[in-house]
């Protein structure tokens, strides 16, 4: 076995390609004998993605020499170059129609997941403006919430529960999406839009729209990326104000 190890080191992206096509070969196996089609095979293949993300220290199984390749797989050059790949299938047309329904959708997505991680962070004991708006502001995705907190002055602790919110919120995205997307007819790309506008988080949104229909990627990916720029201006400024308003600093 001791020539293994020298062409798997320089080969690990390679062997990174190839653990990923068995998940995603047993996931729809299960998904076909087992679930009977019920269940997606991407969910599953999402899930068991997952699972191995947090079997290391840092990098999850990225860690093991044996798949460092996976850290190179799953990093952040081949996650953006997957979506602008898949942003040459969209239609122009289609984006110009989405307009107004789209921009409605970041506003209300913004309003909405900021109102509920402030009522999280008040159930969980905190009071104050600050960190009402920082953890607030990581429900909406996990980047806004650290810029807000940087910006209004929140502590470090407040800062790493906002970023786990918005962790917290892209798994969900992820697993959830394919899971129910043809009951809430996500299927075309005028819904992607504003599925992607009403959620915001991008990594969850294109992981989830990847899973269900890989066209529908770059629409959602659009407005999810604006969500992203809309409420790093929102929450430490407007939002923030407001709170302060009602709450003492």
């Amino acid at each position: 076995m001791d020539w293994l190890d020298p062409v798997i080191g320089k080969n690990g992206l390679i062997l990174a390609f190839l653990v990923v096509g068995l998940i995603l070969l047993f996931s729809y196996a299960v998904s076909h004998f087992l679930g009977r089609g019920r269940i997606p095979g991407a969910a599953l293949a999402i899930i068991m993605g997952l699972a191995l993300a947090f079997t290391g220290s840092e990098k999850g199984i990225a860690d093991h020499p044996l798949f460092a390749g996976m850290a190179v797989l799953g990093g952040s050059m081949f996650r953006d170059f997957s979506v602008v790949a898949t942003a040459m299938g969209a239609n122009l047309e289609t984006i110009r129609k989405t307009g107004r329904a789209g921009f409605l959708s970041l506003l209300i997505g913004v309003c909405i997941s900021f109102i509920v991680g402030v009522l999280v962070a008040w159930a969980l004991g905190y009071t104050d403006a600050v960190s009402l708006t920082t953890i607030g502001a990581g429900a909406c995705t996990y980047i806004v919430g650290p810029v807000t907190g940087s910006a209004i002055g929140a502590t470090s602790e407040v800062i790493a529960i906002s970023v786990a919110a918005g962790v917290v919120k892209t798994l969900v995205t992820t697993i959830g999406t394919p899971l129910i997307a043809r009951r809430i007819g996500l299927t075309s790309p005028h819904a992607a839009m504003v599925f992607g506008g009403l959620i915001g988080t991008t990594s969850g949104v294109v992981a989830g729209l990847a899973a269900t229909d890989a066209k529908l990627v770059p629409y959602g990916a659009m407005t999810a990326t604006f969500y992203t720029g809309l409420g790093c201006l929102l929450c430490p400024s407007i939002f923030y104000v407001l709170l302060r308003i009602f709450i003492p600093a």
